[in-house]
């Protein structure tokens, strides 16, 4: 219980998920208004972050654009094209670099299916020892519950937890967890900052440190990260 840790986020730490425009190209193509997909479509991308449906998703689409087959698959494709975006491969490098010299864990906010396509193209699962999806466990960040489950699945205590993600609403929750947090703007001052949590060590008794962020933070469709 008294091991150093760094937890990491996915979407915009792990992988490089920039916006492709994919939903604005399907409805251009399929003559509906801006903001039609979401419309149609949110409680569909809320209930797969959360696991509420684990099967059934094509469906949705095919019934609620009006896609056939071939159509569905994709608009799936281009949708988990934009959600798994590529490897920030030297960041992910540097994270090798620390196994055994720390617990590592990764929680994320996610979408059914996402595990699998994740190991597959990217080996997380070979990266950090316990990987907390929203999916799977039904709560998202910045629910307090999500960082406690995370370091639960790693056995410490929050305050010798630093954790990554890009979205500053989510660095205040952890923070509000009893974790230490970091903002990603980039590798170069994450690495720095982790190298700094390493060379700290364990608190030997509960209490908090973290880096002050605001509470803003994008949203994505379907939601995640």
């Amino acid at each position: 219980m008294t091991a150093t840790c760094v937890i990491l986020d996915i979407g915009g730490v792990l992988e490089i998920t920039p916006e492709t425009g994919w939903v604005q190209w399907w409805e251009e193509r399929l003559k509906l208004p801006p903001g039609t997909v979401h419309e149609r479509m949110h409680d569909v991308w809320r209930a797969g972050s959360v696991g509420s449906i684990k099967r059934g998703v094509h469906e949705q689409v095919a019934a609620r654009l009006g896609l056939d087959a071939p159509q569905v698959e994709a608009f799936m494709a281009d949708l988990w094209a934009e959600y798994l975006g590529t490897p920030n491969e030297e960041f992910i490098d540097y994270v090798k670099g620390l196994r055994g010299s720390c617990r590592l864990g990764i929680l994320s906010n996610s979408f059914v299916g996402a595990r699998e396509r994740e190991t597959t193209l990217y080996h997380f699962d070979e990266l950090v020892e316990q990987i907390v999806y929203s999916h799977e466990i039904g709560i998202e960040k910045p629910d307090l519950r999500a960082f406690e489950a995370a370091c639960a699945s790693l056995d410490v205590r929050p305050e010798n937890c630093l954790f990554i993600d890009d979205v500053a609403i989510n660095v205040a929750a952890a923070q509000a967890a009893g974790m230490q947090a970091h903002l990603f703007e980039d590798n170069t001052r994450t690495v720095t900052r982790i190298a700094a949590h390493l060379n700290a060590g364990p608190w030997p008794q509960s209490g908090s440190r973290s880096d002050h962020v605001g509470l803003a933070g994008p949203q994505r469709l379907p939601a995640r990260r």
